[in-house]
């Protein structure tokens, strides 16, 4: 999932992917505007068919964060 979401960042800002840790933060760090964000999670929601809490996703700050959440939706799409 790490992976996966790493070259989806890509996709949305100038950076390179050995510098997207999990602790890096998407706003401070990598440099995503709110509107990146949540087009950004548009994207994934597609490429993953999953539906994204726009309340809970308000409160992912980093990657890692991220990887959890949406490791959590994949595994609720199984049951």
């Amino acid at each position: 999932m790490f992976d996966q979401l790493t070259e989806i960042i890509c996709e949305y800002v100038e950076t390179e992917r050995e510098k997207i840790l999990p602790e890096s933060r998407f706003m401070e760090d990598l440099g995503f505007t709110s509107f990146d964000f949540m087009s950004m999670l548009g994207e994934i929601e597609d490429q993953l068919d999953v539906e994204i809490d726009e309340a809970e996703a308000a409160n992912i700050r980093t990657v890692q964060e991220a990887v959890e959440y949406l490791e959590k939706l994949e595994g609720e799409k199984e049951e």
